[in-house]
């Protein structure tokens, strides 16, 4: 064990190398089949990720509208960041860390806001009740675990947290333009034809609130935490 980081009073701690490889590696590929499944859903049931079914959209609009989904796009990049961890569980970069903390505020958020407004509106059965389970219970709470077990850390500073942002920015941009351009909005709670436009600002407002304060949770604990997923030396065994 080497010494601990600056101010912390934690000792860097040298975790399963090939433990994170395989936890990483599981999380990708639940995501990857519930997203399989997700558009085998939308392709042959005409239903989108919430299940709700518009008969006279195309395949082509349907498979459109899926990835609209801020769930869905969380997926994503829980897929990409897991992919890439599986691989190289040292992984870093500039772009590398900001996809990695946009995977984790994206699937946490996506996984708070589906269980504590959502899931009472949504009733899936079969494929798609599976789909929703990896989506929404199974990839928030394995990529948080994931982290604290696994990190890599440190990976979250400043510059990190204020570039993740433009991301959601970007998304609730896009969705309010869709929006009002077609009618069609992926969440009932940010619909104005629905709640009216001061309800739907105050919806985002709290769902950003909601990111804001997940980041400054992850960074300090970024901070605070051990370091982790250091590559095994050359002939010793993994710890």
């Amino acid at each position: 064990m080497g010494a601990g980081g600056a101010g912390t009073g934690f000792p860097d701690v040298v975790t399963g190398w090939h433990a994170s490889r395989c936890w990483h590696a599981l999380l990708a590929a639940v995501v990857a089949l519930a997203l399989v499944v997700q558009v085998v859903v939308v392709l042959t049931s005409g239903a989108d990720a919430s299940g709700r079914v518009d008969p006279d959209l195309g395949p082509a609009a349907r498979l459109g509208r899926l990835f609209c989904f801020f769930t869905i796009q969380s997926n994503i990049l829980v897929l990409i960041t897991s992919v890439s961890l599986a691989l190289d569980p040292e992984r870093d970069g500039a772009l590398w860390r900001v996809l990695r903390l946009d995977a984790l505020l994206g699937i946490l958020v996506a996984g708070v806001v589906f269980t504590t407004v959502l899931a009472r509106l949504v009733h899936l059965t079969g494929p798609a009740f599976w789909a929703t389970v990896g989506f929404h219970h199974v990839a928030p709470w394995m990529s948080l675990a994931g982290w604290l077990l696994f990190g890599p850390r440190p990976r979250i500073d400043r510059s990190t947290v204020v570039i993740a942002f433009a991301w959601p920015g970007l998304w609730i941009g896009g969705t309010f333009l869709h929006g009002a351009l077609s009618g069609w909005y992926p969440y009932p709670f940010l619909d104005p034809l629905r709640v009216g436009y001061p309800a739907a600002v105050g919806n985002t407002v709290l769902v950003l609130g909601l990111a804001a304060v997940a980041a400054v949770a992850l960074k300090l604990l970024d901070q605070r935490l051990p370091r982790t997923a250091r590559r095994p030396a050359a002939g010793s065994r993994d710890v």
